[in-house]
């Protein structure tokens, strides 16, 4: 079946759906219904709203109002992969330079492999087998990264699939879920665009198939594979909102060992790179993944100083193990999210890398009794970070004030110093702390907004 482009749409009032205000550009017609029979008003209304003023870093600058502007023939609902790609632009490789506004309702459950299996990817001449006794340190060594032949059929396998499950996003794009709305197998792809919005969405288990292999990585090497669930490179003004990132029922820790390293299938949950900016992520649901949030993929100052610019609030990150988020470089606003860390693998949340400025504020910290405080925080080579109103409950006992900053520096060198170096004025509100875990809980996640 074609995609189906919603006629008649007119821009919604101003509605507030769920816990997440939003500004709407114009006036919904009496009857939404009445102008796209079989698609909920509710999703009518909020696929014209924009970010609201003062909401975070994304209603900075131009602010986003995502494909609010659309004309009736760019609004779509979309099935199937096929159906996605065509509401995008038509054009799977070029769909990220069309800057028409558009808006994609994403209806139940899209498989982005369509079906298709690793080995349906597989170039002839890649062996997993082959490629294990090639670079086997013992044989490979540990000072360089693969080459010839086999690497090179591992790179050809990996770029055929990634053409099948990597959706390239244009700018001007509002994308929200309805009836369920699930991309799986895939990655959201926003390279150099802006004005992006994604909400009401759940996007899981973006599993690459053939992981690259890099003795040099660390001290014994690790495994690293290529695909986020939603991935920015040099973006800018992008809102996330109301969404469930996870790896499904595809978890790392049922991974194999292999040269003694896990062999990692699953990148970044969001990641933010090469001079990403200006962005919103609110109310979603990060759940049973590992390196969830990425802010800034480099040591080395460039294209990221003065940008990374980032709010996360309402958030909940259950059970994910680190990065939440890491940052480098950038300002980043971390309030009235809700931290459950009570999974074994927990590493940490709030990752101080080079020349970050993170200001947290007023979140709630579920940790198991074996994780203390002075883990919430890592070191990644910076030095200053503000946490404030911050609420550690252990177990079951009850919650107690922590300052988080003051438990690292006691247990680890060097210490952090206790002061970002600014102080966030985009914000709608801070909620106090206590209320956090009922808020989150209650209004986090793809199907609060809406069903």
């Amino acid at each position: 079946m074609p995609f189906a482009p919603v006629a008649g749409l007119a821009a919604a009032l101003l509605l507030t759906l769920g816990a997440t205000p939003a500004a709407a550009s114009a006036a919904a017609p009496a009857d939404a219904s009445a102008a796209a029979p079989g698609i909920p008003p509710a999703a009518l209304q909020l696929a014209r709203q924009g970010l609201s003023p003062n909401d975070g870093w994304a209603s900075a600058g131009a602010g986003t109002t995502g494909g609010s502007a659309a004309d009736d023939a760019h609004v779509s609902v979309v099935r199937t992969r096929s159906e996605l790609i065509a509401a995008l632009g038509g054009n799977a490789a070029t769909n990220g330079q069309n800057a028409t506004p558009k808006i994609v309702l994403v209806s139940g459950r899209i498989d982005l492999r369509e079906g298709k299996s690793c080995a349906d990817f597989a170039d002839p001449a890649y062996s997993l087998e082959q490629y294990l006794a090639t670079y086997d340190p013992a044989v490979w060594g540990r000072a360089t990264r693969p080459t010839g032949p086999l690497e090179d059929a591992r790179v050809r396998s990996a770029r055929t699939q990634s053409d099948q499950v990597r959706v390239n996003v244009g700018s001007n794009t509002t994308i929200v879920g309805i009836n369920g709305g699930r991309l799986e197998h895939g990655s959201l792809v926003l390279t150099n665009v802006s004005n992006v919005i994604v909400r009401n969405l759940e996007v899981t288990d973006a599993a690459d198939c053939f992981p690259a292999w890099d003795p040099t990585d660390g001290s014994a090497g690790n495994w690293n594979s290529l695909y986020d669930l939603v991935s920015l490179s040099g973006a800018t003004n992008v809102w996330l909102d109301h969404n469930t990132f996870s790896d499904g029922n595809n978890h790392d820790s049922t991974q194999p060992l292999y040269f003694g390293r896990p062999y990692q299938v699953h990148d970044g949950a969001t990641d933010f790179i090469r001079g990403s900016d200006l962005i919103t992520v609110s109310w979603n649901d990060y759940y049973d993944h590992d390196k969830t949030m990425l802010i800034g993929s480099t040591d080395t100052p460039g294209v990221d100083v003065g940008k990374l610019r980032v709010t996360l609030h309402h958030n909940r990150f259950g059970n994910v193990v680190q990065r939440a988020p890491r940052v480098r470089f950038g300002q980043v606003d971390v309030y009235n999210n809700l931290y459950v860390a009570t999974d074994d693998d927990y590493s940490y949340s709030l990752g101080v890398g080079v020349e970050s400025s993170i200001y947290a504020e007023n979140n709630y910290f579920r940790l198991s009794a074996d994780v203390p405080p002075s883990e919430v925080i890592a070191y990644w080579k910076g030095t200053r970070i503000t946490a404030i109103g911050s609420l550690v409950q252990v177990g079951s006992r009850p919650a107690q004030p922590v300052d988080l900053v003051a438990a690292y520096n006691a247990a680890y060198d060097p210490d952090l110093l206790a002061d970002a170096g600014w102080t966030p004025t985009l914000r709608t509100g801070v909620d106090p702390t206590a209320a956090v875990p009922a808020l989150v809980s209650a209004g986090a996640g793809a199907r609060r907004i809406l069903r």
